[in-house]
């Protein structure tokens, strides 16, 4: 709904819809939300009040575009299954597809104006890494660093959405859940961070240690990198995604880690920081000018430390455009 319109009503458990037919659109809209929505669009509203139920706004809705007796209906992958449920029932046994089939194909290829807000996303990004490095001491928890991470973020108006920060043994868990864990001399630290500006945002994963790191680190290190640049050479337009994961996960395997690059090799990053295209091994998707997506192996070894490096790419006529400007070498504590 936002890509399409450039805004959406204030999501809550109500009923709200933007219906699609083949020749006009209408909205089913709480009249809570009618007034404030009203001044961004000027779509049909079918309301409805909470005395009255969504029922047969609905119904005077799909009337409205056409789709009353559809044949087939396209639905959003992430609405709340409430809603979902309340137009499938309404419909009966049409045929049902997700929007990855339709809108998804338009939203994947990025135009310039959306390569620029990402750029700049990308950029708040890196400083907020930056300052991440910088508050690194030994004797620190792994929530002092993420809130640091926070601050910068913050600081450049950007809205916060996932900060990890796996030290020592936590960072061999992809989606460890940033906690109280003490940093220590010789700890490899995971930092995987997001935020919001506009419509947009960010995901980076850099690597730092603490001291010389642990055994092992620097071989580790090198394989993950080239396993990103096997991705970066491999990433061209009319290449099926799948190829791209291969070549970074054929560096990792042929380095006798395979088993330990525990997830794809990346996804796509517009409106929802998760989206189409997924760079995974069964994905064919064909890659094309204007796809952005994430490009992040990475080796973890329970009860070590984990290790993986992540850049978001654009993806050009002669390959892809690193979004961040911040290098992928380990930043070392010294202390």
């Amino acid at each position: 709904m936002h890509w399409l319109l450039g805004f959406h009503p204030h999501p809550d458990e109500r009923p709200c819809l933007l219906l699609v037919g083949p020749e006009c659109e209408a909205f089913l809209m709480p009249a809570l939300n009618a007034g404030g929505s009203r001044e961004s669009t000027a779509i049909a509203f079918h309301e409805w009040d909470d005395a009255d139920g969504p029922a047969d706004a609905l119904e005077k809705a799909l009337a409205d575009v056409g789709g009353t007796n559809a044949r087939s209906i396209v639905v959003d992958e992430t609405m709340r299954a409430d809603f979902a449920l309340l137009i499938l029932d309404k419909l009966g046994n049409c045929r049902r597809q997700f929007a990855s089939s339709t809108v998804g194909a338009l939203r994947m290829r990025k135009d310039e104006v959306e390569r620029a807000e990402l750029k700049m996303n990308a950029a708040i990004a890196d400083r907020a890494m930056q300052a991440a490095f910088a508050a690194i001491r030994p004797g620190m928890r792994e929530i002092e660093i993420a809130e640091a991470v926070e601050k910068s973020f913050v600081g450049e108006g950007a809205r916060p959405l996932f900060r990890i920060v796996g030290t020592g043994r936590n960072g061999a868990f992809p989606h460890h859940q940033t906690g109280e864990t003490i940093i220590c001399d010789g700890d490899a630290i995971v930092i995987d961070i997001g935020a919001r500006k506009g419509d947009f945002s960010s995901d980076i994963t850099r690597m730092a240690v603490v001291g010389d790191g642990p055994d092992g680190y620097a071989e580790i290190h090198a394989i993950v990198e080239a396993a990103v640049q096997a991705a970066l050479e491999a990433a061209r337009p009319g290449v099926p995604a799948s190829a791209v994961d291969k070549a970074a996960r054929d560096v990792i395997t042929e380095a006798g880690y395979g088993p330990y690059f525990v997830h794809r090799t990346g996804h796509g990053m517009g409106i929802e920081g998760h989206e189409p295209p997924y760079i995974t091994s069964t994905s064919d998707t064909i890659l094309q000018v204007g796809m952005v997506f994430s490009i992040e192996p990475g080796i973890y070894l329970p009860g070590r430390f984990g290790l993986r490096l992540e850049d978001i790419v654009f993806l050009n006529r002669d390959g892809p455009e690193i979004l961040s400007g911040l290098p992928r070498e380990v930043h070392r504590v010294e202390y």
